[in-house]
């Protein structure tokens, strides 16, 4: 590395979120500490509202996390014990997670090499020559499961091909549940938001996301009343009236911390996402400038989408070297996700191996996420830039 003087560039800063709101959120705080009321309530019911307006639905449900989003979602759709659910194995662990947890089987797609989505080409070969439909239920052959849901996730901040996977759920007769954990306010190409397509929406409010909460808490969407009625159900042990249960539920309440500090939160979430989309393509002019276009695959975005950069992931060659070389430098990354769905032990027993999704493979190979978010400096992000030019020269 070069004489340059030393900086230190995490890969998140939420000490600087936290100062430009930190009245605002203690005031939220100080009326839950007064009221004491601590689980669901009216803070939970003006985020809800907040999130289903925000995302071009019709109803909110405040859930404990985002992977109890993805179970409840599964749960309302009635997937269980000799059930598959078609997903990718390019994500957080919790996507597929849920629908082991359920009984059911995850059949694993591979991604489009470009935007790391789940390739809508890919399920329909999988349908096509896998599946058949018996006895009005679409069977996978090779192991009798019945396909029951899709399941896309909208990675780094981008949404899936929903247009396509919409045509095909809509053929097979398939619900969708969207994965939108990394994804609020993603936006398709028509304009339509992230969870208002699919059958149901699932976000997470994980502190590190770009509407974080100060601990777990997640929410569904939905434009279907009668699912949002269910959903509401089953977050509370499947109880209603109280103490009465038709169906087994979970606990999957959302504390009204959360949803007050969110609601808080929201407020500067279009803001911090301009600021996201102004840091990338910052990188994206800064790397090209550098010469490092042959050496540094930035993020495509797809025409007409809004892209919301949870993560800014750069595709290169050298990554476990470079990242080594970048965190000497005192600059943050990490790696999304260094052992695809399909090859983690735990999932040894469905008889995927090397090879079956080579672009998920390679991803998790190749990629890395340096800083993106909206705090950085113009000085830290050509910092950034200069020191993988140092590693490449």
């Amino acid at each position: 590395m070069s004489a340059r003087k030393k900086m230190q560039v995490p890969l998140l800063d939420l000490k600087a979120q936290y100062a430009g709101i930190r009245e605002e959120v203690r005031v939220a705080i100080d009326e839950v500490c007064d009221a004491q009321y601590f689980v669901m309530g009216p803070k939970v019911t003006e985020l809800e509202a907040s999130i289903a307006e925000y995302s071009q639905c019709s109803d909110g449900i405040g859930v404990s996390s985002g992977t109890d989003a993805l179970l409840v979602a599964l749960m309302a759709l009635e997937v269980g014990h000799g059930d598959a659910v078609i997903t990718t194995p390019y994500t957080f662990f919790a996507t597929g997670g849920t629908i082991s947890r359920l009984g059911a089987r995850p059949l694993f797609c591979d991604i489009d090499r470009d935007t790391y989505n789940v390739s809508s080409d890919a399920i329909r070969t999988l349908l096509e020559n896998e599946c058949d439909t018996v006895d009005g239920k679409l069977v996978h052959r090779p192991s009798g499961a019945v396909v029951k849901v899709l399941m896309p996730v909208h990675l780094y901040g981008q949404t899936a091909d929903m247009d396509a996977l919409a045509a095909i759920g809509e053929e097979y007769g398939l619900p969708i549940v969207e994965d939108a954990a990394q994804s609020i306010g993603s936006e398709y190409a028509d304009g339509q938001r992230a969870g208002s397509r699919g059958t149901i929406g699932c976000f997470s409010f994980f502190p590190s996301k770009n509407l974080g909460a100060f601990g777990d808490g997640g929410m569904c969407t939905t434009n279907h009343s009668e699912l949002a009625d269910k959903l509401r159900i089953l977050r509370l042990h499947g109880g209603k009236p109280k103490y009465y249960h038709a169906v087994v539920g979970g606990n999957f309440r959302l504390d009204a911390l959360q949803a007050a500090v969110l609601s808080v939160k929201l407020r500067s979430l279009d803001a911090w996402t301009e600021g996201r989309q102004s840091n990338a393509a910052f990188y994206d002019q800064a790397f090209a400038d550098a010469g490092l276009s042959e050496r540094v695959s930035t993020p495509v975005t797809r025409t007409g989408k809004r892209h919301i950069y949870n993560q800014y992931v750069i595709r290169v060659a050298e990554r476990d070297a470079l990242r080594t070389h970048l965190g000497e430098a005192g600059i943050g990354t990490e790696i999304y996700y260094p052992v695809p769905l399909h090859l983690q032990q735990c999932f040894a027993d469905l008889g995927y191996g090397e090879g079956d999704c080579p672009e998920s493979e390679s991803a998790a190979n190749e990629t890395v996420a340096i800083p993106v978010y909206p705090e950085l400096t113009r000085d830290q992000q050509q910092y950034v830039v200069d020191t993988i030019a140092d590693f490449y020269s």
